[in-house]
């Protein structure tokens, strides 16, 4: 074996806990995307096609949260506990209430539909960056876009009017942020490119670089700053963008992924009609 063969076995090895192997949950859905976590460890996602959020507990226990979540598909929960939630139906972001109280934040930008709203992560100041591909929906009665572009948006604190942070990709998807809230990751599903850029003190971002030519649906990142990117199975690379890994999930389509359960330390993976867990060494910064 080549040593940076023998140094990536050694770098998986650190990632996932000793002896631990990719556990089944559930395969009752349809297609599971938008996992969340709350300050407990708690878990939620989205089966966007049926139109519900369900809840893992800190426990292992599944339960139906919602029914009638605007098709939900990205969520991420605030500081507060409300669940901010990509609603595609009518192209909104929502802010769902502990209580199940719903208020749209925003619909649109520049008096245009949204193409809809995806994936979301939340700075530590409390904007909201998104991003808003455009995939036909068969609910929708419009079968064509309102805007030309794909693009990236941040939602400042408070704000009813989106900043468009970034109109120059093909088909934006997965974003998540570094937990000091200085550096964004965004991923060009169609481009097949996840880019890394600086945040600015105004929201803004700047020094786009190219960060692997890989895609993906959903990412996340871990305590050591590895980035977690999905479709076949889960690919880890490091700070650096070096592969370290493919965690293989025996689903067509990984959609997405988080970490929860007490200690953040469970992988918690969306994989379309399926959910997996997988338990880590390393913890979840979301």
């Amino acid at each position: 074996m080549g040593s940076s063969a023998a140094n990536a076995q050694e770098d998986a090895a650190k990632l996932v806990a000793p002896g631990a192997i990719l556990q089944q949950v559930s395969k009752q859905f349809k297609f599971t995307e938008g996992p969340a976590v709350d300050k407990k460890g708690n878990i939620y996602f989205t089966d966007q096609p049926n139109d519900k959020i369900w809840k893992y507990d800190t426990e292992g226990n599944l339960s139906l949260y919602m029914e009638k979540t605007g098709r939900s598909n990205g969520l991420y929960i605030d500081k507060k506990g409300n669940i901010i939630s990509c609603a595609d139906e009518k192209n909104e972001m929502w802010s769902i209430s502990p209580k199940g109280k719903t208020t749209v934040l925003v619909d649109g930008f520049q008096g245009r539909t949204f193409n809809g709203p995806n994936d979301l992560w939340i700075h530590p100041k409390g904007g909201i960056y998104f991003t808003d591909p455009f995939y036909p929906r068969d609910y929708w009665e419009r079968k064509k876009p309102d805007m030309e572009k794909q693009n990236v948006y941040f939602l400042p604190k408070g704000k009813k009017e989106p900043v468009l942070v970034d109109d120059n990709l093909k088909q934006p998807n997965g974003i998540v942020g570094t937990p000091d809230g200085k550096y964004l990751y965004v991923a060009d599903i169609r481009d097949n490119k996840t880019y890394k850029y600086g945040i600015n003190a105004d929201g803004t971002l700047s020094n786009r670089q190219l960060f692997v030519a890989q895609g993906s649906d959903g990412i996340t990142l871990d305590n050591l700053g590895n980035l977690y990117i999905t479709g076949r199975g889960v690919t880890v690379y490091d700070p650096t963008g070096k592969k370290i890994t493919n965690i293989l999930v025996p689903s067509g389509w990984v959609g997405n992924v988080c970490f929860g359960g007490k200690d953040r330390n469970l992988l918690f993976i969306t994989a379309s009609e399926s959910i997996y867990t997988l338990q880590m060494q390393v913890k979840g910064v979301e």
